[in-house]
């Protein structure tokens, strides 16, 4: 094992959990945003966004080593994209708001205030967690280094 492996890992994963963290910001700072764009020349809510993480892809080697039963450490996590939920707009019956349709309602973000919560929470729980991987790597590395004196 390559010792700077389970330093690319965490650190693949930090970046990817502080980006999280901030689609997540953002998701919440627009929960009440009701003319994110202009469509057509009408204003569209804000949609809530998130982002996908799959595994960093593996060479053709290490995807053979690992058929052929030799186990290595992954190699981190990547963001493929950052996509739009499609659930629809929550209509509120407000007649008196600037952006209310003919029948009074107006349609808001997408946004759960709670699921956003939620998801901060475990973003910055996995965020910790590589923290603590990512320190206990370098005091194993430390502690090695320290033998050989």
């Amino acid at each position: 094992m390559n010792i700077s492996n389970s330093f690319s890992i965490s650190s693949s994963a930090l970046t990817a959990q502080r980006l999280r963290m901030d689609v997540i910001s953002a998701n919440i700072a627009n929960a009440e945003t009701t003319r994110a764009q202009v469509v057509n020349g009408k204003a569209v809510p804000y949609r809530r966004k998130m982002v996908v993480l799959e595994p960093k892809q593996q060479s053709f080697g290490q995807a053979l080593d690992t058929a052929l039963g030799d186990t290595k450490m992954g190699q981190g996590v990547k963001v493929t994209q950052i996509k739009e939920d499609s659930a629809p707009f929550k209509p509120v019956y407000n007649p008196t708001h600037p952006d209310a349709d003919s029948e009074g309602y107006v349609y808001m973000p997408n946004v759960d205030i709670l699921k956003e919560m939620v998801d901060m929470i475990a973003a910055t729980r996995s965020y910790e967690a590589n923290v603590t991987a990512l320190n206990a790597s370098k005091a194993m590395v430390t502690k090695a280094l320290q033998i050989g004196k």
